[in-house]
């Protein structure tokens, strides 16, 4: 059946009824509207362009396998595909870890269809986050999730807390211990040009 609405801009939750229908179209309306901030939070866990869309793509193959078991907590469905984009990024993480050296053999394949200064762009971007993903990465994997969910992702404390199934209490103890670690980090990140100060605002302007 072809998605038809009268209503000019309806809920996520509606979207997701009518995808649990069987409404293929009502889902990529979902995708639609959420593929960019999805995308950007597995960018800023994986520090890599290619991984990130890659990650975007298994986060909506997942929200699609089980969208009939799915309640939404509200109108949204943004913070519980951020909580799916969370454990993605995690079980990448550790796979990484347990296939590290057999993945450093693979050649890197090329992606001839970006032009010259659309891949100068992304590898700048790339190496900044990888400079903010080595300070990040030195956090617990609990901090690292609720600090790219509300400070980078621009969650609320309350959206934190249905994507990662804490209270909301959790939540922000861990924003708060993972800042001060953070800044904790920075503030002592060796630079090739000494300056620590520049290395703490760089990474504050990242967040």
């Amino acid at each position: 059946m072809r998605y038809v609405s009268t209503d000019p801009d309806p809920t996520d939750a509606e979207m997701w009824r009518r995808a649990v229908e069987g409404e293929a179209e009502a889902f990529g309306v979902l995708f639609d509207r959420h593929s960019r901030a999805v995308y950007n939070h597995c960018f800023r866990r994986a520090g890599d362009w290619s991984a990130a869309e890659e990650l975007t793509s298994v986060v909506f193959l997942e929200a699609w396998r089980r969208r009939a078991e799915v309640r939404l907590d509200g109108d949204s469905a943004l913070p519980w595909l951020l909580g799916v984009a969370a454990n993605v990024a995690r079980n990448r993480d550790r796979a990484r870890r347990r296939h590290r050296d057999a993945l450093a053999r693979l050649p890197e394949r090329p992606d001839a269809s970006d032009h010259a200064d659309d891949v100068a762009e992304r590898l700048d971007a790339e190496r900044a986050m990888a400079r903010l993903l080595r300070l990040v990465r030195r956090l617990s994997p609990d901090d690292q999730d609720v600090l790219a969910l509300c400070a980078a992702d621009g969650l609320s404390y309350a959206q934190a807390a249905v994507a990662l199934g804490v209270p909301v209490g959790t939540v922000r103890s861990r924003l708060s211990r993972a800042k001060s670690r953070l800044r904790e980090l920075a503030a002592n990140e060796p630079h090739a040009n000494g300056e620590r100060h520049s290395a703490l605002q760089s990474t504050q302007e990242e967040l």
